[in-house]
């Protein structure tokens, strides 16, 4: 398999440590995600990692991912719902990068073999698909690319990687006005899954974190710790896993940044769920 790195044109580079900076400066003063750890577009470091990789999952079917830096962010919401605190102050301590978009049905073919998706199209996202059945094919993605190492999002991965530097409802403010433009849910969804990347982006160069589908999480619902922790898993054992995103089918509120769904186990399947994953890579 083959792996292709992606930078920022030479051009760009001086725009985008601009923006950057303003970019820090503004959530500095809005209290969102305090940045640990970025690369500086301008002056990368030798050994730093690229901001986006495309890896080849088989045939002519590739995945990409956007570098997620490390960080410090509040999981949870103090105005929402109560299994959404206690507000706990998280620290992803090392930089992922994460799924550009929701797994598409063309890469689950060229993993799997198969397509359990009941919205039929190349570039919809994979759903009808267990958690145990998107561990599956993390296997066999894992079989295949051995320059990374392919898991789901934790919980707090997700939601940092949502937030993307916000605190807001939504990863582009609060209020759910905007919400059309980012993500397909009941107010615009017409009872089915869209394909990948028509709407905007976050802030952060991720997809469909609001709608489409539901994503699944790789931790066991339980309650937040409150406190203070860093890069938390969850517990060891559970009975119903999380979801986190929302979908086609679900209202507004539930796309919220913070919303959590834990009532499915482990090998329920339905056609509002599906995923996007993680990619470390592996130290040589």
């Amino acid at each position: 398999m083959r792996c292709r790195l992606f930078n920022l044109p030479r051009h760009g580079m001086v725009r985008a440590q601009h923006m950057r900076n303003s970019f820090l400066r503004v959530v500095a003063l809005l209290g969102g995600a305090t940045i640990v750890s970025i690369p500086s577009p301008a002056q990368p470091a030798a050994d730093s990692p690229a901001r986006g990789i495309t890896v080849d999952s088989g045939g002519e079917a590739k995945m990409e991912f956007v570098l997620i830096p490390a960080g410090t962010f509040r999981l949870g919401a103090e105005n929402s719902r109560p299994d959404e605190k206690p507000v706990t102050t998280v620290t992803i301590s090392q930089p992922f990068y994460l799924g550009k978009y929701e797994v598409t049905q063309e890469q689950w073919q060229s993993v799997m073999g198969t397509n359990p998706a009941y919205y039929k199209g190349t570039n919809f996202p994979v759903e009808q698909v267990s958690w145990n059945a998107a561990q599956g094919f993390l296997t066999n993605l894992n079989e295949r690319v051995k320059s990374y190492r392919f898991r789901l999002p934790s919980e707090a991965e997700w939601e940092y990687a949502c937030r993307a530097g916000t605190s807001t409802e939504y990863s582009f403010g609060d209020g759910d006005t905007a919400l059309p433009e980012y993500g397909w849910f009941t107010g615009n969804g017409e009872r089915k899954t869209h394909p990948v990347g028509e709407k905007k982006p976050n802030p952060w160069g991720l997809y469909d974190m609001h709608g489409n589908v539901w994503e699944w999480c790789q931790d066991w619902y339980a309650p937040y710790p409150g406190g203070q922790v860093t890069d938390p898993t969850g517990p060891p054992t559970g009975s119903t896993i999380v979801m986190r995103g929302g979908s086609w089918s679900h209202g507004a509120r539930d796309l919220w940044s913070s919303y959590r769904f834990g009532r499915f186990n482990r090998d329920f399947p339905f056609r509002s769920v599906g995923f996007r994953v993680v990619a470390v890579p592996v130290a040589k």
